[in-house]
């Protein structure tokens, strides 16, 4: 540990959550709903609930991140008077908030963002113009809006001049003054914005903008007076005790995310704070952030592949290659798969954001007294850049992090190989070294490492997320985000190396299982895991509903679809069609979002209808529920270890029960909150929502066992059921023991005389009260009826 860290984890600060509940705020369940639902979540044993945005968005938006206004709490939700209602209700049952914010990027959205109005009418000119990350030089001094329907020529008639507003369907334009009596084609080379056609945006956009999401533009926070007008609303709650904590969206597209938090810290006073930071397997949070840690997705990858046994991923794996038979660069393997997806998205989705990184990287060699620097062609820095890009494993090189560990010497080798023209492979040499700065620190070279550094998270979220996950598919569950579908199990060994890292570096990080980014729920994932305990059985069923060739669009998606079935359980057949018509347009293999094959959709839609939601379907239903018991077992291990590790838990609305989500918009379905406290069923008893409270009111009554201070210590069964019992304790006072892979389990005989020592001392049961143990005791009595256990030491002390 480092000791920036270990000073700051000894300074007393405000309170951390014990464990929060993620609320999805939309109009259809604004601050009312959430504030009527107070009595039943505070009685979960949460300390905070974790509010997706509350900023004034574009009318309508069911999740908040297209942000209008910084400056005005959320009309659509209630407005201020509502949150500020919530908030109150909450700290009169002991809760307190904590809040979504979106630094990156705002709405393009004219007509709801008013600061964008007034920078379209007064253009770079304007005193807002700093606002947002605009490359005013690159069309001329004016801004592309990617709004039109088709070319220009032909969406003429329908653009309407109304006083000084341009009308083109709903969308609504301000007018440059004194050009509103123009002709229509005169006026519309007068204004300090361009419209064109959508499809432009892939090559001439000249917005920053979240992801490839043109309807977002990034926002440039790192000013600080754009810092100090976007975040003053978020602060005056802080500082009035409205909102506790926060969680910041996507700090990776910010131009200097160090800068930034710190900043932020200094605002807020060191509130708890967390980032939704996706690391990469080994990389390291930076540990000079001043915040609490990452929202958990490093967390729901060790949780996951806890239970997903390795030898039957690997067998699966081969199953899926012999059933699918796919090419190499279509999700035969996972590194040549997200290299084939990365190439297609610098082509294609983030082809401008290459383009200005491109034409920054030539102004720099240009202008640089470095001879190494000179005579570089655009087209070669072009090719050096996709193929560094492309190579890299992180979201985002960070300084603080040492780059060179990111952009490595090999990386550079194999990019350099890519070219045609040896004497242009210098390029490759050049762009690495003005990524490690190794060429001062001009405004050039740190607009050059700024922009590298916000393509490259872009590219691995598009690539990656919403590209190679959906085209290699042995194994659903682990295309998840956090995840390496290449190598989706991980060893007891490295899931407590990990637990014990956190503990010690970063205690009051977050941890999830399941998000509303999520693209299937924890339970839903814990039934696939059981996948890699039967592939051969698992195959021999596909055999039966599936024959290649009939009815099938391809077997890559029939593999991914009876899959989606086997994890969701019996559903309304829509939500399986949503979800993979959106699986199939993510790979981008025989159809996408922009250029749809309807033939190929159809028969996507009718191969769902006739076959997993069809007759055929109940085969593979039929086979789920012979394995209930196992997917039982890896639905309450997840939930308890999630509840129990280290870090503070967050529970996403609805899952503390069994929940059965894809991806969204199916995971953002409103939930049926009961009127009063959760006492309709007692909190001892077997299944999720029990175990689920239980964990939870025992973190609130004994805080100390789990928060900073506590300690982790893992716990190794002995005998011939020992690798199937995962344990750990937390500060001597609380043991966590779970089943591991428990149908292998049972085709190894069970746990026989597998044994569990205690630490010294009496645990009471705390899931089945009546029970206690001392010493070394019999797993398969542990485990008698349920196949986990939570046990609270007493009689002696151990802990807070």
């Amino acid at each position: 540990m480092t000791s920036e860290r270990s000073e700051r984890s000894q300074r007393p600060g405000p309170p951390v959550p014990t464990a929060t509940y993620r609320l999805q705020l939309q109009p259809d369940f604004p601050f009312a709903a959430a504030t009527a639902a107070v009595p039943y979540l505070a009685s979960l044993g949460v300390s905070h609930l974790h509010l997706s945005p509350v900023l004034e968005a574009v009318a309508g938006s069911r999740h908040g991140y297209d942000v209008t206004d910084p400056a005005h709490v959320r009309g659509e939700l209630g407005g201020e008077p509502a949150l500020r209602d919530l908030s109150r209700t909450a700290r009169e049952h002991g809760l307190g908030l904590v809040v979504d914010i979106v630094p990156n990027h705002m709405a393009m959205s004219p007509r709801h963002n008013r600061v964008l109005w007034e920078v379209l009418r007064e253009g770079p000119s304007s005193r807002r113009a700093r606002w947002f990350d605009i490359d005013w030089e690159a069309q001329g001094g004016r801004i592309l809006l990617p709004v039109l329907g088709g070319p220009l020529g032909a969406e003429l008639g329908r653009l309407k001049v109304d006083g000084d507003v341009l009308r083109y369907h709903d969308h609504a334009f301000p007018l440059r003054e004194g050009t509103a009596r123009l002709p229509l084609p005169q006026l519309l080379d007068a204004q300090w914005y361009r419209l064109a056609w959508w499809r432009l945006a892939r090559t001439e956009l000249n917005y920053r903008r979240f992801f490839s999401i043109s309807e977002l533009i990034g926002v440039r926070v790192e000013d600080p007076e754009v810092f100090e007008a976007t975040h003053a609303k978020i602060l005056q709650l802080l500082r009035e005790g409205v909102v506790d904590g926060l969680r910041v969206d996507h700090p990776d597209g910010l131009a200097d995310p160090d800068e930034y938090l710190r900043r932020l810290h200094a605002a807020t006073g060191g509130r708890w704070t967390v980032v939704e930071k996706i690391l990469s397997d080994g990389e390291p949070l930076p540990a000079s952030w001043p915040v609490a840690g990452t929202t958990g997705y490093d967390a729901l990858r060790h949780v996951d592949g806890l239970f997903t046994d390795p030898a039957g991923a690997g067998e699966l794996l081969g199953r899926y290659r012999r059933f699918a038979a796919p090419q190499p660069d279509r999700g035969g393997e996972w590194e040549a798969t997200v290299r084939r997806a990365g190439y297609k998205v610098l082509t294609h989705e983030l082809a401008t954001e290459v383009d200005r990184l491109t034409r920054v990287a030539d102004r720099v060699c240009a202008a640089s007294p470095e001879p190494a620097l000179r005579d570089r062609a655009p087209w070669a820095l072009r090719t050096a850049l996709e193929e560094l890009l492309v190579r890299l494993e992180v979201y985002r090189p960070y300084a603080s992090v040492d780059p060179a560990g990111v952009v490595t010497g090999e990386a550079a080798a194999d990019a350099r190989r890519a070219f045609a023209v040896p004497e242009e492979a210098g390029a490759v040499d050049v762009v690495r070294d003005l990524v490690l700065g190794r060429y001062g620190d001009g405004p050039g070279q740190v607009e050059f490492r700024t922009r590298f550094a916000q393509t490259a998270s872009a590219l691995r979220a598009k690539s990656v997320e919403d590209t190679a996950f959906y085209r290699y598919v042995p194994l659903l569950s682990a295309t998840e985000v956090g995840h390496d579908p290449g190598s989706p199990a991980l060893s007891p060994e490295r899931f407590h190396a990990y637990c014990a890292r956190v503990q010690r570096d970063w205690p009051a990080t977050g941890t999830v299982v399941t998000t509303h980014d999520t693209k299937r729920s924890a339970d839903v994932r814990a039934a696939l895991h059981v996948l890699t305990e039967c592939p051969g059985r698992w195959a021999d069923v596909l055999a039966e509903v599936t024959h290649v060739g009939e009815d099938v669009p391809d077997p890559q998606l029939a593999w991914a679809a009876w899959q989606t079935v086997f994890g969701l359980g019996p559903a309304d057949p829509e939500r399986v069609t949503g979800a993979l018509l959106k699986h199939v347009r993510e790979a981008g293999l025989h159809t996408n979002w922009t250029e749809q094959e309807p033939a190929y959709e159809e028969a996507v839609a009718r191969f769902v209808a006739a076959g997993p939601c069809g007759a055929t379907g109940g085969r593979v239903l039929r086979f789920r529920a012979s394995l209930e018991s196992y997917i039982h077992a890896n639905v309450l291990g997840a939930a308890l270890v999630h509840l129990t590790m280290p870090g503070v838990p967050d529970v996403y609305q609805g899952t503390e029960s069994e929940y059965r989500a894809l991806v969204d918009p199916d995971n953002r379905r409103a939930v049926d909150f009961p009127a009063g406290a959760a006492d309709g069923e007692d909190a001892a008893g077997g299944g999720k929502a029990a175990v689920t409270r239980a964990a939870l009111r025992l973190r609130a009554r004994r805080p100390g066992v789990f928060g900073d201070t506590a300690s982790y210590e893992p716990l190794t069964a002995e005998g011939p059921g020992a690798g199937h019992c995962v344990a750990f304790v937390r500060s001597g006072a609380v043991l966590t023991a779970v089943t591991r892979l428990s149908l292998r389990l049972a085709e190894a005989g069970g746990w026989r005389e597998t044994r569990l020592a205690l630490p010294p001392g009496r645990w009471t049961d705390v899931l089945l009260p009546g029970r206690e143990f001392t010493g070394h005791v019999r797993v398969a009595e542990l485990f008698e009826r349920s196949p986990v256990a939570l046990l609270e030491r007493t009689g002696e002390p151990g802990g807070a």
